[in-house]
């Protein structure tokens, strides 16, 4: 079979542990998947699972202890980032990997104005002098849609509003014209009109950039709108991989099933109730043996207790590529779903 084009990132078994008092606490459990580039993928799952946490390994954000690597590579032009020293992952952050943070309330210096906090990256990493790094930050602001961006550079983050102060730090994130772009659940602090705004924006810079994005969130709704491919994760690992499309007409992973149930319905009778996944995520205390899901699924059998379900590809195309999930109940067909559960 051919080979697929070359991914902008390529993570393979990748492994991060937390030390705590109680124990090893198993936090990334052999995640593998790529980004290609211009295109965004979108990482789910409920809080717990994972998501956070794997990608803010990927680039050394965890503090070191309690946190270690055990494992994996993780390459992006040609390096393996786990093997990078502290300097050099700082010349990759902002300059390759450009991160948006969840709460713009709190990512923002509030003691600096926001004009010393855009041009901060782009002297540092591109050589800019101050006036070419203010011109620089000028553009980045337009580029987002902040209105009187030149006067706005010596304003500071309380003058902002919420939407507003998101925007700039999507404008950071962009500054050094990253290859790839992680937003960790940038509207989640932010109502819903102002969520639908910098959902706009992402496609626009998007469309304009051309860059590779990974967006984490943990609504399906989102990412049913803005990504390319989706990966659910589950106990620090990765259940389901699909094409956007594919994963919501077919979900095989009983948890991506229960996470698209819970989804409220336009249509149907107006008393009916959402679907609640009792129980909690696992604490993933000690390496995996077993499927992290097995205590609240419905489908679950002796095997699920023994064996932690490898990732398998079910549509041909290898696992990454095309359709993949991580276990070992095999959902039926899409009309043979709707007959079981009418």
């Amino acid at each position: 079979m051919a080979e697929g084009p070359v991914p902008v990132l390529d993570v393979k078994g990748l492994r991060t542990i937390f030390r705590t008092r109680g124990g090893e606490i198993h936090a990334v459990n052999d995640v593998s998947f790529h980004l290609d580039r211009g295109e965004l993928l979108g990482v789910v799952g409920e809080s717990g699972s994972g998501k956070s946490v794997t990608m803010m390994s990927l680039i050394g954000l965890l503090p070191s202890p309690p946190a270690e690597n055990r494992g994996g590579t993780v390459m992006l032009g040609g390096r393996d980032l786990l093997k990078l020293g502290d300097k050099e992952l700082q010349e990759v952050r902002g300059a390759k990997v450009g991160f948006v943070f969840q709460d713009p309330m709190t990512s923002l210096n509030p003691v600096f104005t926001l004009g010393d906090q855009l041009m901060e990256p782009l002297r540092k990493h591109m050589g800019l002098d101050k006036q070419a790094a203010a011109n620089r930050a000028v553009e980045l602001l337009e580029l987002v849609g902040i209105p009187d961006a030149r006067k706005r550079l010596n304003a500071y983050p309380h003058q902002f509003s919420g939407g507003m102060r998101q925007r700039v730090m999507i404008a950071i994130a962009l500054a050094c014209d990253p290859e790839v772009l992680i937003a960790d659940e940038p509207t989640t602090a932010l109502d819903v009109t102002i969520q639908a705004q910098i959902l706009e924006l992402v496609k626009e810079l998007r469309q304009k950039l051309g860059m590779a994005i990974i967006w984490i969130t943990h609504d399906l709704g989102v990412i049913a709108g803005i990504a390319d491919r989706v990966m659910v994760m589950y106990g620090g690992q990765v259940v389901e991989q699909a094409p956007v499309r594919e994963l919501f007409a077919n979900p095989q992973h009983p948890y991506t099933r229960a996470l698209l149930k819970t989804i409220p319905a336009i249509s149907g009778p107006r008393e009916a109730r959402l679907k609640v996944i009792e129980g909690q995520p696992p604490i993933m205390q000690g390496a995996p043996v077993a499927c992290p899901f097995r205590a609240r699924c419905d489908y679950r059998h002796d095997r699920c207790d023994r064996e932690n379900p490898a990732r398998r590809a079910i549509d041909g195309h290898g696992v990454g590529r095309g359709h993949d999930v991580a276990c070992h109940w095999v959902a039926p067909a899409p009309a043979a779903q709707e007959a079981a559960h009418a």
